[in-house]
């Protein structure tokens, strides 16, 4: 699975939909890095996102909503030889370019990702993050916030993100898991820290294992993302 990459071009894909608050931070923690895109993907904001996207100098395209969509449509515009997802709330490590290069250079590596730093103070967001790093080294089984990489050859072969309303990233974590190693780098993404304050990060956490075991017991993803869109937006 290892290719020659180096020197390879990065391209950043970032799926966003009203990430005006995040978006410029997003963008700018990849400037001091060489031989890179950034491709923001909008799925129809209502807010800033585009304009302060095309204010930094970056490629803005437009797709329909969708995580996986959008992603799907970065990737088809993308011009590098690999290829970096990275949530519009996250923040990626100074040298994450290298480190990724790096990575990918290891013989049996199919693909990539960072452990994960989630940017508040709560002790039980430090359980998380043990968490995530316990499921990624041992389970290889890192989340979409964790900024997955893989080359684009490797990503073409197995057909890109399956455009499923929610579990995208699960599902291509499983369908890497067949080609090759995850390899996970120690150095941190950051992450907002919105998703589990907005309802605590227990129920948070467990609203999470119940999504991932409806749909390994084969509930449809359609079905799981209307529970959990009103499960995560419901007033409490």
């Amino acid at each position: 699975m290892s290719e020659n990459i180096d020197p390879a071009r990065i391209s950043i894909i970032i799926p966003a939909i009203n990430e005006a608050g995040n978006i410029k931070e997003a963008i700018t923690t990849s400037e001091c890095s060489k031989n890179i895109e950034v491709i923001v993907v909008d799925g129809g904001s209502s807010d800033d996102t585009r304009e302060i996207a095309q204010s930094l100098g970056v490629k803005v395209i437009s797709s329909s909503p969708g995580r996986a969509v959008q992603m799907n449509a970065g990737a088809v515009a993308a011009s590098g030889e690999i290829l970096l997802f990275l949530h519009a709330d996250s923040r990626l490590p100074v040298a994450f370019d290298e480190m990724i290069c790096t990575a990918l250079q290891q013989p049996g590596i199919a693909a990539g990702a960072f452990n994960l730093q989630i940017d508040a103070s709560l002790l039980s967001l430090r359980w998380v993050e043990l968490g995530v790093k316990w499921r990624s080294h041992f389970c290889q089984m890192p989340y979409g916030d964790q900024a997955i990489f893989l080359t684009k050859t490797v990503f073409q072969e197995i057909g890109g993100f399956p455009e499923l309303p929610i579990m995208e990233d699960f599902e291509l974590i499983r369908r890497l898991k067949a080609k090759g190693h995850i390899a996970i780098i120690s150095t941190p993404v950051v992450t907002s820290a919105r998703r589990w304050l907005q309802k605590g990060v227990f129920k948070t956490t467990l609203l999470n294992q119940i999504v991932i075991i409806a749909y390994l017991l084969g509930v449809s993803p359609e079905r799981i993302r209307r529970w959990y869109r009103r499960e995560k937006f419901k007033r409490i």
